[in-house]
């Protein structure tokens, strides 16, 4: 594992990581957010929703630097008592599994019909490029919305895993279209070029030349807009949540936390708000920004 370390470390990639400051503090802020959010039942100081601990006199309580904050309560607590440093794991935990899963699976959607849309041409290439033309005229808050609101609809009592499968799906279906336009443009390339006509003299089947050749060669933009990607995948999921159509109230992620103090921030209690608004965006801005150092890292004319 030192070795591979150390490898990628001295290859023109971890070269590049090494000498951009900004990519390395987002990378040390986005892993202390994912650690803090994966490790959240052993580093956080209190289970914020463990009803049986919670302290409905502790509620509203500002942060520890106030004066009439605790110590016990770094960040404050919201309006139930729940301590807002530990709700902030636990929400970020949430956020972070949705917009993973839900960019994993627009990834494998995305690039299965852009690859099968380029390599093949024809009325398949036609038909799901005007089906990704129709899916952006249309905003992918609206159809994330659109879509978890016909599964709250054909799911009324929907909890736990069939509610954070409605939301992944929703969310995953509103962005699978770049990556088809983006695979597909690239192996409209890759198509062409003179290993994959060799493969094809020599008997090798189209499906093997587009998974073994042809896929290789277009995952580049792929890992990008990936990258940058789960930052609007978690985006969108608060923003969902916020609105009232995303996680289960029993199991508040960071934009259900901010609409818990939307009512509570124009009456002094702004930090019920503020804190989860600023982990958000912590987040967000890492990911992105380590998108964009990817995206300049993988590109060899900016080298």
């Amino acid at each position: 594992m030192n070795k591979r370390i150390a490898r990628w470390l001295d290859s023109d990639v971890g070269h590049s990581f090494r000498s951009s400051p900004v990519a390395m503090l987002a990378a040390v802020i986005a892993f202390v957010c994912v650690f803090c959010a994966v490790f959240a039942n052993w580093v956080s100081p209190h289970d914020p929703f463990n009803l049986a601990v919670l302290e409905l006199s502790d509620a509203r309580l500002p942060p520890a630097w106030s004066a009439e904050g605790t110590t016990k309560y770094l960040l404050g607590t919201d309006d139930q008592g729940r301590d807002i440093l530990s709700a902030l794991m636990y929400g970020a935990r949430i956020s972070l599994v949705v917009g993973l899963v839900s960019v994993l699976l627009s990834v494998v959607v995305g690039v299965a019909l852009g690859l099968a849309a380029g390599f093949f041409g024809g009325w398949l290439d036609a038909f799901l490029m005007r089906l990704c033309d129709v899916m952006l005229s249309f905003p992918p808050i609206l159809i994330a919305l659109l879509i978890a609101g016909i599964g709250r609809a054909l799911f009324p009592d929907a909890h736990g895993s069939l509610a954070f499968g409605v939301l992944i799906i929703s969310i995953s279906l509103a962005g699978w279209v770049q990556y088809a336009r983006t695979v597909r443009g690239s192996t409209l390339v890759e198509r062409h070029k003179e290993y994959v006509q060799a493969a094809r003299v020599t008997g090798v089947p189209p499906v093997r030349i587009m998974l073994r050749h042809v896929l290789p060669n277009v995952m580049g933009p792929v890992m990008v807009l990936a990258t940058i990607h789960v930052a609007t995948a978690i985006i969108t999921e608060a923003t969902l949540s916020f609105l009232g159509v995303g996680v289960p109230p029993t199991s508040p992620s960071l934009g259900t936390l901010i609409n818990t103090g939307r009512d509570y921030l124009f009456s002094g209690e702004w930090w019920i708000t503020v804190f989860p608004g600023l982990m958000l965006v912590l987040i967000a801005l890492s990911v992105n920004l380590l998108g964009d150092w990817l995206r300049d890292a993988l590109n060899p004319r900016l080298r």
